[in-house]
């Protein structure tokens, strides 16, 4: 098998972990799944026990606090795509031998810090320092809530003539990790305003604000019908997985992507393309056409851009991509480009 970097591939996901879930429990309504966030068990008295889990972050050119940050809310951003905030967090921590206990403290106090601020009790887990553990990955962690069964949304339940919304704009936690990784770089060769936006782009990482504003539109009670947390893949991967988690196809519109200045220089110089970037903190969300426009006024009250990029069609119609008034098939990437950016830059002596 071809080494990648990045998430497990869709056919071997597919024939390997999907296939193979141990024991079949009748009352697990939602299992992993393709572009699927969160898993959903059903609970007694109409509630059911959505849970989601991700890699934890240990970045040391980024950072304890923002290596903190993203391992808190990249899992946050997932529990969001059901419309409610997370409320319990486990932790396995797989720390480097070489990680002080200074450093531990106060990673661990920003974990705690950034828990408290979105609702989370930590509940438990796991904590050890390893030998020979030199990734930026330091474990993993879950997040759980409770919420009623009928009002848990999942990136299945997206239906044909819903339109697609993305908030905010693509490619923004690349774009931001790229620049506070390779400072020198990005300053030298784009100069200090881009680079000093690119990393004030970080902590705009987290769509919880995004979802939770989204469900509560007044014209959104019952019209919010999916989300999907734009994470590898970016924007495009992010539509490709909601419309074939649930079953459909879509159009996008590409001119109506919503690509910054600042995220298309920095890209641009890590030759990657944003619209298929890791883009933690946008938001894909379908509802029903006729709420779209009320759901985007209230966002904006919020200070939270966005717009429609597309709408969901029949299974049939495919997933295309409409650009220069032509339509495509949408290109699926199994690998995020930005993680042989990162790598390559970081071989090459990018500083």
């Amino acid at each position: 098998m071809e080494d990648k970097l990045g998430k497990i591939d869709h056919p071997l996901f597919t024939n390997i972990i999907r296939e193979n879930c141990g024991y079949p429990r009748k009352d697990v309504l939602v299992g992993p799944g393709f572009g699927v966030d969160v898993s959903v068990v059903r609970l007694p008295g109409g509630m059911a026990m959505a849970t989601t889990s991700d890699p934890l972050s240990l970045i040391p050119s980024l950072g304890l606090e923002e290596s903190a940050w993203l391992s808190v809310h990249l899992m946050a951003n997932d529990m969001a795509t059901t419309g409610f905030a997370p409320m319990y967090g486990q932790f396995v921590l797989n720390l480097p031998a070489t990680f002080s206990k200074e450093d531990f403290k106060t990673y661990w106090q920003y974990i705690h810090q950034y828990c408290a601020n979105v609702g989370v009790a930590i509940t438990g887990g796991h904590t050890g320092f390893i030998e020979g553990q030199n990734s930026t990955i330091a474990g993993g962690g879950t997040f759980t809530t409770i919420a009623p069964q009928a009002q848990i949304l999942t990136s299945q339940n997206a239906r044909p003539g819903d339109t697609i919304l993305v908030t905010k704009q693509c490619a923004l936690s690349s774009t931001s990790i790229l620049a506070m990784s390779f400072p020198e770089t990005v300053k030298n060769k784009l100069g200090q305003e881009t680079y000093q936006k690119a990393c004030d782009m970080f902590y705009q990482t987290s769509s919880l604000k995004d979802a939770l504003t989204a469900v509560g539109a007044p014209t959104a009670r019952n019209q919010v019908t999916a989300m999907h947390d734009v994470t590898e893949g970016g924007v495009l991967g992010a539509i490709y997985e909601l419309a074939s988690a649930s079953g459909n196809g879509a159009v996008i519109f590409n001119d109506q992507i919503p690509i910054g200045n600042i995220q298309q220089d920095v890209c641009s110089l890590f030759s990657i393309d944003p619209r298929y970037c890791v883009g933690a903190g946008s938001m894909v969300i379908t509802c029903k056409k006729e709420a779209a426009h009320g759901i985007i006024a209230h966002l904006a009250a919020e200070g939270i851009a966005c717009c429609a990029v597309g709408e969901i069609r029949e299974r049939e119609s495919g997933i295309k991509l409409i650009a220069n008034g032509e339509a495509s098939d949408l290109v699926y990437l199994a690998e995020d480009p930005y993680w042989a950016a990162f790598f390559n830059a970081f071989r090459e002596g990018w500083k």
